[in-house]
């Protein structure tokens, strides 16, 4: 690692090793030890100063919002946390640029960012240079040469990056599905595992909860109407998949943090959102990073309707094709995203209303059937997804 870094060792070589991890895996030991040798290749944050800071990791996935979601309920809790996060990768949209729709600006000092979270108990922004730049230039080849799905590299990329961010609290959130990068749920499983394991060595108190990706998380996606979804989920309290994940996620890190047992944490997770106290603390982490609160205002926007051309039950939900098309959508001015007001197993008639394109007419027809086609529907009665299928300790 250090040689990689300093120039001493040339891609070359360097994939060749990429090669052999990829295909001889490595025993956990290896895995551990190639995690503190990335970590070890630049700087590590210190936010001790902050006390015990809380963070999350998704390894993300279509309509994921959950950490506009979280940061404030832990915030509103009197909790800290400092989020450094990644801006969008292919087809998922990314943290920092869902937090820049609030016209927020992320790329804020450390320093700055210790003083917000000091004053407001989180702050979210991009992550440094200077963190784990051995990981930087291996992720860069292997997605160049296509060494990507391997366990030992997956989990030694985000847990180095995760423990030079300071924080001594950690829940992991490892989508499995159709729209996530782990398609197998034993595999999903297995890394899930491995990561806490490592986290565990390095004396960080974590655990992993293994969620659904076969159908979006959210009822929206794009940036934009992934925020309002946000808003709305904080002010009215609206039961949801990325309502109850985020406040799942919070309730794991408020129990560690505070030594208590789960359904306490959760209550205290509920009565955040159901107070409005997370609401009016997201309202104060957009102005203390230089935002505003228009997006907070209620707004009617218009939108091309996809009706169903079948009656039936909703089989499958291409969750990834969904991701790509809106990523597509959203590149033309004037288009916000889509609404999926379908889940699998619910029951469609003949011109139900299954999809909402927010987007001109011109530019909605030119995606029309591309969207109905990411709805499968068959005759027989198909049942509903779990969104949480483990929680690793």
């Amino acid at each position: 690692m250090n040689g990689y870094t300093k120039g001493q060792i040339n891609d070359e070589n360097m994939t060749e090793l990429l090669k052999a991890i990829c295909e001889k895996g490595m025993s956990e030991k290896e895995t551990i030890l190639l995690t503190s040798a990335m970590l070890n290749s630049g700087n590590k944050i210190d936010l001790s100063e902050l006390g015990d800071c809380l963070d999350k990791h998704s390894s993300g996935g279509v309509s994921d919002s959950t950490t506009l979601i979280i940061a404030p309920i832990i915030a509103s809790l009197n909790l800290k946390m400092v989020k450094m996060s990644g801006r969008s990768l292919g087809f998922t949209g990314g943290t920092i640029d869902k937090f820049e729709t609030f016209g927020a600006n992320t790329s804020i000092s450390l320093e700055n960012a210790k003083e917000i979270a000091s004053k407001v108990g989180a702050v979210i922004l991009c992550q440094t240079e200077d963190l784990v730049p051995a990981d930087k230039r291996i992720y860069a080849l292997r997605d160049k040469t296509g060494l990507v799905a391997s366990l030992p590299l997956i989990a030694s990329s985000i847990i180095s990056k995760k423990l030079a961010s300071g924080a001594k609290i950690i829940v992991l959130d490892v989508k499995y599905g159709e729209g996530a990068f782990m398609e197998n749920l034993v595999e999903a499983k297995k890394l899930a595992r491995l990561m806490v394991k490592i986290l565990k060595k390095h004396k960080i108190l974590s655990c992993a909860v293994v969620s659904d990706m076969n159908q979006p998380l959210g009822e929206n996606i794009g940036n934009y109407m992934e925020v309002k979804e946000v808003i709305n989920c904080l002010k009215n309290n609206n039961e949801s998949r990325l309502l109850t994940l985020s406040k799942t996620i919070a309730s794991l890190l408020v129990a560690m943090k505070e030594k208590i047992d789960l359904n306490l944490a959760t209550k205290k997770v509920d009565f955040a959102v159901k107070e409005g106290l997370a609401y009016n603390k997201l309202k104060e982490m957009v102005l203390a990073e230089s935002g505003n609160l228009d997006m907070f205002k209620d707004e009617k926007l218009s939108y091309i309707p996809v009706a169903c051309e079948t009656l039936g039950y909703v089989s499958n939900i291409k969750t990834k094709e969904l991701g790509e098309i809106t990523h597509e959508l959203i590149r033309i001015k004037g288009c916000k995203g889509v609404s999926i007001l379908v889940k699998v197993g619910d029951k469609v008639g003949l011109g139900d209303e299954i999809i909402r394109i927010y987007a001109p007419k011109k530019y909605a027809d030119m995606f029309y059937k591309k969207y109905l086609n990411c709805i499968t529907i068959s005759k027989t009665k198909t049942n509903s997804l779990p969104l949480i299928y483990d929680i690793i300790k």
